[in-house]
């Protein structure tokens, strides 16, 4: 009988070919099981929180992040040279377990959008993203609306007249 034949032929019930055995376990492989029961893994908070700025930041109507006070730290950091890239975890803290986390998200919403669908539009997208990215459950994301961005205010807070 050929090759071809013999590959072909159907396997009596609870007979297994050695390379199909092979296969189940692995070249060089101790032990069989599954490896990602072989250690454990650890997520930051801060991997977490800088997924969710990300992610609320993507959001349309979403002005910033952060109250007032943090985004004037953020601003003058910012100007600094050497400081670093802008921040992305401004306005956002999060508590992470093993296999859930909470999320709370400081933001500014521009005027005239509704603050209600802005709110359920990042909290699907920080959901989303944080879940699909580390693995962890999200168990809640509370928002708190710090400001309104107003058509004609400028971006950035105003220089202190102090020098």
């Amino acid at each position: 009988m050929s090759d071809m034949t013999q590959r072909q032929r159907p396997e009596s019930p609870g007979a297994e070919q050695p390379d199909q055995q092979a296969k189940k376990t692995g070249p060089g492989r101790r032990g069989g099981g599954d490896p990602s029961g072989r250690g454990r893994t650890t997520i930051a908070d801060g991997v977490v929180e800088k997924i969710a700025g990300l992610a609320a930041r993507d959001v349309l109507g979403v002005h910033a992040m952060g109250s007032g006070i943090s985004r004037t730290f953020g601003a003058v950091r910012d100007r600094v040279p050497g400081a670093g890239a802008k921040s992305v975890t401004r306005g956002v803290k999060a508590e992470v377990g093993e296999v859930q986390t909470a999320l709370d998200l400081e933001i500014v919403v521009d005027y005239g959008v509704s603050i209600a669908d802005v709110a359920r539009d990042v909290r699907e997208n920080v959901v989303a993203a944080v879940e699909r990215m580390t693995g962890l459950e999200v168990v809640e994301v509370n928002i708190a609306v710090s400001d309104v961005k107003l058509p004609d205010e400028e971006d950035e807070e105003p220089e202190s007249r102090l020098q």
